[in-house]
């Protein structure tokens, strides 16, 4: 005798197991990929004031960071830093106040915890930078935003290509600010200062053009001695005209030396941008200290004039540093 055959069980049992695999394989964890590109630097900490002695540091998210002070050589992988209020991580250019060679470093942690210090360099930094181990030097640190190739090299351990030197110039400006600024205060975070006696512009020179002073200058009032009242007549006997004589001491009056004095033709500038709004452009001006003048559709701001190239390199250093990396140095017009 056969008994019956249930056909519907093999199916029942395939549908139970399918389901048991699939609820294991919902409780297996998931690993979330690294993060890569620009979201590699997110998120950011700014953090909160904090105290070393009787100083008291505020980080901030300072975009045009620029200062100047102590370097020491500690510890960390890779080109990065310590610093006490810029951003983590965010990323700067570090200069040797010395050599002039610049680096640049990933900013991932607090520090230095002295105040005399203003960054702390990793082993790799230092070495990069060509610091021994242990050494303390002069440094500039400027915050800037580099390409994400660049980035991504300081993630991984690696190193940036190193920046063009810093020219002797602007290196005495910057350890001019470092002296005189107090090493146990936090240093004031702004590009450095023009060198005394080259002011940063000259407002409206152009208006002053030495073509009007000749007109100016020709005297009308030297017609009196040849005016047909002092003509002899035939029945006046001729006599020398004496009481017209002091009358030309007005013409006789010299331009002042300002209007004669040239508008600097064939003179160095920086020229930082050009602007299709007017206002635009004396914001920035009046920012940076320059002069404003049209050229077609635009107005550029200019920064200058200055007498040479090397004059004018710090001039383009400070454009630079305000965010203006297309700014150049030209020629006047």
């Amino acid at each position: 005798m056969r008994l019956p055959v249930n056909h519907a069980l093999p199916l029942a049992a395939l549908i139970l197991l399918g389901s048991g695999g699939a609820l294991a394989a919902s409780r297996t964890p998931q690993v979330a990929a690294p993060a890569t590109g620009p979201a590699a630097d997110y998120p950011v900490v700014v953090g909160e004031p904090f105290t070393i002695g009787s100083t008291v540091w505020t980080p901030t998210d300072q975009l045009n960071y620029d200062a100047v002070g102590g370097v020491i050589t500690g510890e960390g992988i890779g080109v990065t830093a310590a610093h006490k209020t810029l951003p983590l991580p965010s990323y700067a250019e570090v200069t040797a106040l010395d050599t002039g060679r610049t680096i640049l470093v990933r900013i991932e942690r607090r520090g230095p915890m002295v105040n005399d210090a203003l960054i702390e360099l990793s082993a790799d930094a230092s070495a990069q930078l060509g610091l021994a181990p242990g050494a303390r030097a002069q440094v500039r640190v400027r915050r800037v935003n580099p390409p994400e190739q660049e980035r991504a090299l300081l993630r991984a351990g690696g190193r940036a290509p190193e920046r063009m030197e810093t020219p002797e110039g602007l290196l005495k400006v910057l350890r001019r600010k470092l002296a005189d600024q107090s090493p146990l205060v936090p240093p004031p975070s702004t590009p450095p200062a023009m060198p005394a006696g080259e002011p940063p512009a000259i407002v409206k020179a152009p208006a002053a053009k030495p073509a009007a002073a000749p007109k100016v200058a020709r005297p009308a009032s030297v017609a009196p001695a040849v005016s047909p009242a002092a003509r002899p007549s035939q029945t006046v006997p001729p006599s020398p005209p004496k009481a017209p004589a002091p009358k030309p001491a007005a013409p006789a009056a010299k331009p002042k030396p300002e209007a004669l004095k040239p508008a600097d033709k064939g003179s160095t500038y920086v020229q930082v941008a050009a602007f299709s709004s007017e206002s635009s452009a004396r914001k920035v001006a009046a920012q940076l200290g320059g002069s404003v003048s049209p050229a077609g559709k635009f107005w550029r701001v200019r920064l200058g004039p200055y007498a040479n190239r090397a004059k004018a390199a710090p001039a383009l250093e400070k454009a630079k540093g305000a965010g203006y990396r297309d700014a150049r140095i030209l020629g006047a017009d």
